[in-house]
């Protein structure tokens, strides 16, 4: 069963997220403040997380960054602030996914089911090549059992949604991967136009893989199309 960690200062709000996702089968914890909420995550580790970004002790920005400090678990976003800074802080801290309040659960259910299963589908896909592992820089990816390490030995910790766009850029070495396809296949077929996903997402796996991330040789932007993986 999987289990949801649901953070939000709003009882209303932990309520209904709690009876709704329950009666669809996930099993789900709570939390109303940020240090509650990685407190939880650590004792009862959570297959998904649902946050709201105004807590009451620290900024949800922060709960992110200290889930991803040890947890690549998909994180969804749920918050008022509907600034475009904002959704880019969250983004950038590691989040997978962003919904703006007031939300409908239909749409909160919909996400839900999306990144689980481009999580289900990464962790089960048996089409790669049969050399699964590509150089980025320093770095070599291992597509077969998912990780990224680097020349001196370390291990780059990437979410499931970079990873999900880093695997479909490796498996086609040389090719241009549309803006269209990217967002199909990382987030489903109801992602037509988020171009601003591929851009922050691109973003973040050049800082964590490139050598130099305003220069990228490896994970290169063609303007107006997509993306490409220079081998």
């Amino acid at each position: 069963m999987t289990r949801i960690l649901v953070v939000d200062d709003e009882p209303q709000i932990l309520r209904a997220l709690r009876i709704n996702l329950r009666a669809r089968g996930y099993d789900v914890d709570v939390a109303a403040t940020g240090v509650a909420a990685l407190k939880a995550a650590a004792s009862r580790p959570p297959d998904l997380v649902v946050l709201d970004l105004g807590l009451p002790d620290i900024d949800g920005t922060e709960v992110i960054r200290g889930l991803r400090g040890w947890t690549t678990v998909p994180i969804i976003v749920l918050s008022g602030r509907a600034g475009s800074a904002d959704k880019v802080a969250a983004l950038d801290a590691g989040a997978d996914d962003y919904v703006t309040k007031p939300f409908g659960v239909d749409e909160l259910l919909a996400r839900i089911r999306a990144v689980t299963r481009r999580l289900a589908a990464a962790s089960a896909d048996g089409t790669a090549p049969p050399a699964a592992t590509a150089r980025v820089g320093r770095h070599t990816v291992n597509l077969a059992d998912r990780t990224v390490i680097r020349d001196d030995g370390t291990e780059v910790r990437l979410t499931p949604t970079q990873w999900a766009m880093l695997d479909q850029l490796l498996r086609h070495p040389g090719k241009l991967v549309s803006q269209r396809q990217l967002l199909h296949d990382v987030w489903g077929p109801e992602y037509q136009h988020e171009t601003n996903y591929l851009r922050q997402y691109m973003a973040q796996l050049r800082r964590k893989l490139e050598d130099d991330p305003a220069r990228p040789r490896h994970l290169i932007t063609e303007p107006g199309m997509g993306y490409r993986y220079r081998p």
